[in-house]
């Protein structure tokens, strides 16, 4: 299935880091550009079958084998044969899907080939509130990525379970039921899964149809009589819908729904059901067929896919992807051509957010300096408001980066840059002209020697970027080959510091660069410091 948008791949380059002379020097930064963890989900945007860029052999070196010594002792002390444990090499293998190769997320095959698979569910798996846009780019990466699975992965796809979850928990549902769509969802396991992603994208024929062929299949008694009913079998819906009630294994607000479903005029004269606090997607797509769709508002991020579609109102529409964005699940762009679809009809809330967009996307197109200065502080409030700041600097600030703006509106202006894909650049050509803020612009140039730090989220900054080993108990990890694992407790360490707690805040820095990361530590750092703690 092909994912819509259009938003290019955005690649921007890393300032070559030394190798450092420590125990790590062999995990240490190339001085090569890296992956962009950030183009994972603009990636899928562009639809697959594409070329992918010339990128590096990866972004990390990993220690040489060691040579076996010309003399070795017996491995075995007699000739009975042990006892080999033996897992299926297609079941195994469904922990390894993704959908970006190595040479497109910068990450190695055997990202995972140290860790046990609870180890790296358990991590996958803790919930957190949003993250710096630079770190939730870092963990769709991971999400998405191909790597070898597990040495203890069996039948149970339990890491590919876990990713899949993690997705749904962003938003990013086309992502997951794409994975799905890979890896194959014949496993009950897995076709829940993607019998719910269906549910929200509106590709629940597909699913209903892939139902039809294997019954075993089915996540519930419920989704077996929708989908009956949905390919026009209404005498099999109704008699499933009868067994399950009579067997009490079909919850009542289900059994009432597709009553209803199957036959409006049976209980048209009674209200529709209570909706749950948190519905399924089936029971969420029952409500919208009987003509009482939920507000996706107060659910969790997943369904606000389901207002991205044409039978959505245009606020509807907005609100949804501003919340997907906000999370990383939604390309910029695809965002953008929302606010640009219509002039808004009212004012207050989203409306006025638009009409800033629109006001200031207008002034950029015409080269209008007075009134780009003009719009340019109203349109970062209401997209900062919306905790959309890194999103409007990936759209805008190219072209500010173009534009010499004068006093407030063009120190405004290299705020945005910084928080762009090119802020290094932006650092090189402009930085010397704002010299009230020398440390983020040390940042983006990645020199250390000339971080002047003010304040404790600053010191601990330049602590990190100025340390030369990552913690001990990273190092550990990274010496058996815990790759993956490693990063995800990185994103744990860093995910923290956006609500305050900067105790962890230097040694995540010091890992993502000794793992090659350094464009993500850099962007990290400077959404810290200029956009300041997300809710």
């Amino acid at each position: 299935m092909a994912l819509s948008g259009a938003l290019s791949l955005c690649l921007a380059m890393a300032a070559q880091a030394q190798a450092q002379e420590s125990p790590l020097s062999a995990l240490s930064v190339l001085s090569q550009p890296i992956a962009q963890p950030l183009s994972a989900i603009d990636w899928l945007d562009q639809g697959r079958g594409l070329a992918a860029p010339p990128f590096p052999e990866g972004a990390l070196r990993l220690p040489p084998p060691v040579p076996a010594p010309l003399t070795e002792p017996p491995v075995v002390d007699s000739a009975q044969i042990p006892d080999v444990t033996v897992t299926p090499l297609e079941d195994a293998g469904l922990d390894a899907v993704g959908l970006l190769p190595s040479s497109v997320s910068g990450l190695p095959l055997s990202l995972w080939q140290g860790s046990r698979t609870s180890d790296l569910v358990a991590l996958i798996s803790e919930p957190g509130r949003l993250g710096l846009p630079a770190i939730q780019g870092l963990m769709y990466t991971l999400l998405l990525a191909e790597a070898d699975a597990p040495p203890d992965a069996g039948q149970d796809s339990l890491l590919l379970q876990a990713r899949v979850d993690a997705l749904m928990r962003l938003g990013a549902v086309e992502p997951a039921q794409a994975l799905l769509e890979r890896a194959g969802p014949e496993n009950p396991a897995l076709f829940s899964r993607w019998f719910d992603a269906t549910m929200l994208t509106g590709a629940e024929d597909t699913a209903c149809a892939a139902l039809m062929r294997a019954p075993h299949l089915s996540p519930s008694y419920g989704a077996q009589v929708f989908c009956s009913a949905r390919r026009g079998d209404w005498d099999g819906a109704m008699l499933t819908l009868d067994t399950a009630r009579a067997l009490d294994v079909l919850p009542e607000i289900e059994a009432d729904l597709l009553a209803r479903f199957m036959d409006p005029e049976l209980l048209e004269d009674t209200a529709l059901p209570r909706a749950p606090v948190r519905p399924s997607p089936l029971v969420f797509r029952l409500y919208e067929a009987l003509g009482e769709p939920l507000i996706t508002a107060p659910l969790p991020r997943a369904f606000a896919v389901a207002d991205l579609r044409d039978t959505a109102g245009w606020r509807a529409q907005i609100e949804a992807a501003e919340r997907l964005a906000s999370s990383g699940a939604l390309a910029p762009n695809r965002l953008l051509g929302l606010y640009s679809e219509r002039k808004p009809a009212a004012s207050g809330g989203v409306w006025d957010r638009v009409q800033a967009v629109q006001r200031f996307d207008a002034a950029i197109r015409s080269g209008d300096m007075d009134a780009i200065g003009a719009s340019l502080p109203a349109v970062w409030s209401a997209m900062g408001a919306a905790d959309l700041g890194v999103a409007f600097a990936s759209l805008y600030s190219p072209a500010l980066e173009r534009i010499a703006l004068e006093g407030a509106a063009g120190a405004l202006a290299y705020r945005i840059a910084l928080l762009g894909p090119d802020y290094e650049a932006a650092a090189i050509a402009k930085g010397d002209l704002h010299p009230g803020m020398r440390f983020a612009t040390a940042i983006a140039r990645g020199q250390i020697d000339l971080m002047q730090p003010e304040g404790a989220l600053q010191m601990t900054i330049r602590e990190g970027f100025a340390a030369m080993t990552p913690p001990p108990a990273q190092v550990e990890l990274l010496r058996a080959q815990r790759l993956g694992e490693a990063i995800l407790q990185t994103i744990r360490m860093i995910q923290r510091a956006t609500q305050g707690e900067l105790v962890d805040l230097a040694d995540g820095i010091a890992t993502l660069r000794a793992v090659g990361l350094e464009d993500t530590a850099r962007r990290a750092a400077l959404q810290l410091i200029l956009l300041g703690p997300r809710s």
